[in-house]
């Protein structure tokens, strides 16, 4: 379990420091139109920490790792993830960047994507740490079995 610890805490810090970026490059206000798209492409290093962590446990297992260990391995990273999320959430919010969930809300209403009332249940602190829980458990457990599917070693028999 140290390794699916180990990589759910730099995963964690990995998505702090990319929604910091994301503040300091202008995408949550001055380039907000692009925030929605290029937010997604933060799939490319969570794929690579998944992929990294899978790995360091195949090499701890000494270079075999069945799809079963694969996929849990995976998973725990996943659940440390969707643990730690509500807490990078909070961080971001209240002390990087306070004017995030209102950003998001001007932006929504001004140019006719939502309501102002549904624009302030979906941008909030509360939904966001319910978000990110369930996207890290969600996106974590589809990640986790593509790469055990692909990471797997067999039997040579």
């Amino acid at each position: 379990m140290r390794v699916e610890i180990k990589w759910g805490l730099i995963f964690s810090a990995v998505s702090l420091i990319w929604v910091v970026a994301e503040y300091w490059s202008g995408l949550h206000d001055r380039y907000i139109a692009h925030h929605a798209v290029l937010t997604n492409l933060f799939f490319f290093p969570a794929v690579l920490m998944m992929y990294l962590a899978i790995r360091e446990k195949r090499a701890l297992l000494g270079g075999r790792i069945g799809f079963t260990e694969a996929l849990l391995c995976g998973i725990g990273v996943s659940v440390i993830v969707a643990i730690l999320s509500p807490a990078i959430q909070y961080i971001f919010s209240r002390w990087i960047n306070p004017r995030f969930f209102e950003e998001m809300i001007e932006y929504a209403v001004s140019t006719g994507r939502l309501p102002l009332e549904l624009a302030r249940q979906h941008f909030n602190l509360k939904q966001y740490m319910l978000m990110s829980s369930m996207g890290a458990i969600g996106a974590g457990g589809m990640t986790s079995l593509v790469l055990a599917l692909l990471m797997r070693t067999r039997n040579k028999n």
